[in-house]
């Protein structure tokens, strides 16, 4: 039998997904798991995501680096915000504690897969390659936008899952063969689809377009897995 793709455009609806001996791939374009992924990049020794802003507190407090944001905005206080040149050549040898808007939301709410991935365009094929090597079905967990759906995240389950269906993989739920759908309808203006997003437009008023840029490059880290041990990212 072929392996199974699933898509949940957003974490609300995860419930609806049993998670149980499959593998959970998060993925929160703009921007949370593309800085994680840039964290590992930078040879972090580790990375906690978490639902509050007192949780990550408490770690700060360990000795930790407290990274993230609210409202696409640096919370006050804390180290680093949500933006991947915030990790670039500062991060080498540290801790973080991260908590978003909606990306560690998905983390949490991914937690009974048998493992959780971290995704992003950043290291789309070594994902495909890692889910490959680990021959299970696979839920790609879509952080969204205040618990609805978006087009950069759902891209970004129509290419992985693109990629997957070429070694073998079925998308057996409606929401995966949505997300290729706008894959394939979009395959030559992938990036560009992407930037048309309402929370792509909501980030360009912040004055961050080249987080933006950043986040959309495809296959920037081509050895690079994001995998999640209890709470803890280690570099595969």
């Amino acid at each position: 039998m072929p392996l199974t793709i699933e898509v949940c455009l957003t974490p609300k609806l995860i419930n609806q997904h049993v998670l149980e001996g499959k593998i959970a791939i998060v993925v929160d374009i703009f921007r949370a798991t593309s800085c994680m992924i840039t964290a590992l990049s930078e040879n972090i020794t580790a990375i906690y995501p978490v639902s509050t802003v007192d949780e990550c507190l408490k770690l700060g407090s360990q000795g930790m680096l407290t990274a993230g944001e609210r409202e696409g905005i640096k919370i006050k206080g804390f180290d680093l915000g949500n933006s991947p040149f915030d990790y670039l050549g500062k991060v080498s040898g540290k801790e973080v504690a991260i908590s978003t808007t909606n990306g560690t939301i998905a983390v949490e709410k991914s937690k009974n897969a048998d493992q959780v991935i971290i995704g992003s365009f950043l290291n789309l094929t070594s994902t495909m390659d890692y889910l490959i090597d680990q021959n299970l079905p696979v839920v790609i967990n879509c952080a969204g936008w205040r618990e609805a759906p978006n087009i950069e995240d759902t891209l970004y389950a129509g290419a992985l899952g693109h990629k997957l269906i070429g070694h073998g993989y079925l998308a057996i739920n409606d929401s995966a063969k949505m997300a290729l759908a706008l894959y394939s309808q979009n395959i030559n203006s992938l990036l560009q689809t992407a930037l048309k997003s309402d929370h792509a437009e909501r980030l360009r008023k912040l004055g961050i377009n080249k987080d933006l840029d950043f986040c959309l490059q495809v296959d920037k880290y081509l050895n690079l897995n994001g995998k999640l041990k209890g709470s803890k990212i280690i570099k595969i």
